[in-house]
C-alpha cells in the first residue's frame, strides 16, 4: 500500500483535536491530514461508538489514532475505526502522561518494540486502510540512536506505512506531560537520520515547529511529512496558507467571513441535537492572533459563549471587531 502524500498534519492532542476542532480546521485546509485525540481501544469496543468515533464526513482525510497494547484489542478497534470511514488507523507509542502509562501504552511502548509490532501486524490483519505509528526518539534513559531505529525496523518490517516522529525523548518519571512538551530538546538531526535510513518510507517528524516556512525546512531536509500540534491550535490561521505553501495548490484568498458562517451554521446543528456552543467556540479563540479586535473575539468566544443558551450568533458579533483593512491576512 502506498501512503498519500500527507506532507502536513495535525497532530493527536488530548482534549482538543476532537470531532468539532478537526471540523473548523477543514474549513482552513483542504489537504491536510487531521488526527483524533487519542481514543483507547478497550473504549472502542465496549463503549459508545458514534460518540467516541463519529465525525462529519467534511473531516477527510482524517486519521484515527488508537491507544493500547493488546494487538488482539487494538485489531478489533482498527477495524471498528476502518468500519466507521477513518482514513488511516494510528498507534500511539509516544504519550507520556500518568493515565497512558497505568494503562502500558503511548511512550512507555518504546520500551518493548517487538511488542509495539505485533500490535501493527495485528492491525494490519484487519484493515485495509494505513495503519502507522507515532512515537518519540526514546524513553527515559534510552539511547536514542537504538531505541529509535530498533521500532523503526520492527514497525516497518511488519508493514506499518508511516513513522511519525515527536523529535524528543519522553521522560516517563519526573515530569509532567506538559513539561514532556517543553523540556526535552528537540532533535530533528536523529529524525533527519533515520529517514536517511529509510528511503522509500515515509518518515514525519513533529515537535516544536510554529510555521508554515518551518513546515517547508523540514520537507527540503528529507523527511515526508510535518505534523503541527499546538502552534496549528493556538494560531489556527497559519493554516490558511498550507494548502498553496506546501501542497502547491492555487493561491486563494480565504473569505473569512464564510468561514465563520459556516461554523456558525455546524454550530447551530450542534445546538439542536443537545450540545453547547462553547464545545465549538473554545477551538476557535486563537483564530484571529495578532489582528486588531482578536482580543475581543477571544472575550466573545470565550466567556459569552459559555452562558447558558448562547447564540451560534455571537461568531458574527464577535467578527465584526476584527479589522482587516491594516494587515494583510493569510491567503491559501
Amino acid at each position: 500500500m502506498t501512503y498519500p502524500e500527507h506532507k502536513f498534519s495535525v497532530a493527536p492532542m488530548m482534549d482538543w483535536s476532537d470531532r468539532h476542532c478537526r471540523f473548523f480546521h477543514r474549513q482552513l485546509t483542504r489537504r491536510a491530514l487531521l488526527y483524533t485525540e487519542m481514543v483507547v481501544a478497550d473504549a472502542i469496543i465496549h463503549g459508545d461508538r458514534e460518540r467516541l468515533l463519529g465525525f462529519d464526513a467534511q473531516e477527510h482525510p482524517i486519521a484515527l489514532q488508537l491507544g493500547g497494547s493488546d494487538p488482539e484489542r487494538l485489531a478489533a478497534a482498527a477495524r471498528i475505526g476502518a468500519q466507521f470511514g477513518y482514513d488511516e488507523i494510528n498507534l500511539n507509542v509516544g504519550c507520556p502522561s500518568d493515565r497512558v502509562q497505568s494503562g502500558t501504552f503511548g511512550a512507555c511502548l518504546m520500551k518493548t518494540p517487538r511488542l509495539v509490532a505485533e500490535c501493527v501486524d495485528s492491525m494490519k490483519s484487519e484493515v485495509n486502510v494505513p495503519v502507522t505509528v507515532k512515537c518519540r526518539i526514546g524513553v527515559d534513559d534510552q539511547d536514542p540512536e537504538l531505541a529509535l531505529d530498533d521500532l523503526a525496523e520492527l514497525v516497518l518490517e511488519v508493514g506499518a506505512d508511516a513513522l511519525w516522529v515527536h523529535a524528543r525523548k519522553a521522560w516517563l518519571q519526573g515530569l509532567s506531560p506538559k513539561e514532556n512538551r517543553g523540556i526535552p530538546p528537540l532533535d530533528y538531526n536523529r529524525v533527519y537520520r533515520l529517514k536517511a535510513r529509510h528511503e522509500g518510507r515515509f518518515i514525519g517528524i513533529n515537535g516544536g515547529v510554529v510555521s508554515v516556512e518551518e513546515v517547508k525546512a523540514h520537507l527540503s531536509n528529507g523527511v515526508d511529512g510535518v505534523m503541527l500540534g499546538r502552534a496549528a491550535y493556538h494560531n489556527p490561521g497559519l493554516m490558511a496558507e498550507v494548502d498553496h505553501i506546501v501542497y502547491g495548490a492555487e493561491r486563494n484568498q480565504i473569505d473569512w467571513e464564510e468561514v465563520v458562517e459556516t461554523m456558525v451554521r455546524y454550530s447551530a446543528r450542534h445546538i439542536e441535537n443537545g450540545g453547547r456552543l462553547v464545545h465549538i467556540t473554545r477551538h476557535m479563540t486563537g483564530l484571529f492572533h495578532g489582528l486588531p479586535g482578536a482580543r475581543r473575539w477571544r472575550q466573545i468566544l470565550s466567556t459569552d459563549a459559555t452562558r447558558a443558551g448562547a447564540d451560534p450568533s455571537l461568531m458574527l458579533e464577535a467578527l465584526s471587531h476584527i479589522r482587516f483593512d491594516s494587515v494583510e491576512i493569510p491567503a491559501a
